[in-house]
């Protein structure tokens, strides 16, 4: 299974955002610039985030993004559902009916067995994000930053950027 850039991006994002005061925003330009990403690229998922209620958008000049609901409300799974879809990675074609001397369809009334184990795959994977929060992923990011390094440096980055949006 591959994901995306934009996975990555968009959760990383999130985690960004969860350190804003509340009534700080942050700009799409300002969370590429901090990722080293395109502006054009994680703007297209920032706005999936937004149309899937997990990122609020705030209109105007001094605009940008913010969290639309607390970090222990947000999923992995409801970020990769938001930028990469709700279809499984693994869509069966059915491809054991097709090539040469197919057999008829009344020799296929059992599921595809392999379709059924990337099925049951599928499922453990979202059931793994499903229960991962972006509080549970920062939790984590506070217990292994030993010298304080990379949240030091997050903070620094939200100081220069944040926008108050009144």
């Amino acid at each position: 299974m591959k994901l995306g850039d934009g996975v990555e991006q968009a959760i990383h994002s999130v985690g960004m955002l969860a350190g804003l005061s509340g009534d700080g925003v942050l700009s799409a330009a300002a969370l590429a610039e901090f990722h080293g990403a395109s502006t054009s690229y994680l703007l297209k998922h920032l706005q999936a985030l937004s149309g899937a209620g997990i990122l609020q958008t705030v209109p105007g000049p001094r605009g940008g993004y913010r969290l639309a609901r607390r970090t222990d409300e947000i999923t992995l799974l409801d970020i990769v559902l938001a930028v990469e879809g709700p279809a499984p990675a693994f869509r069966c074609k059915e491809i054991r009916q097709r090539g040469p001397n197919p057999l008829p369809q009344t020799s296929f009334t059992r599921p595809c067995g392999i379709n059924a184990v990337m099925l049951r795959a599928e499922r453990a994977y979202r059931a793994e994000l499903a229960k991962t929060t972006i509080a549970d992923i920062l939790g984590d990011l506070a217990m292994t930053d030993e010298d304080g390094a990379i949240a030091a440096r997050g903070c620094a980055f939200l100081e220069q950027h944040e926008r108050r949006s009144h």
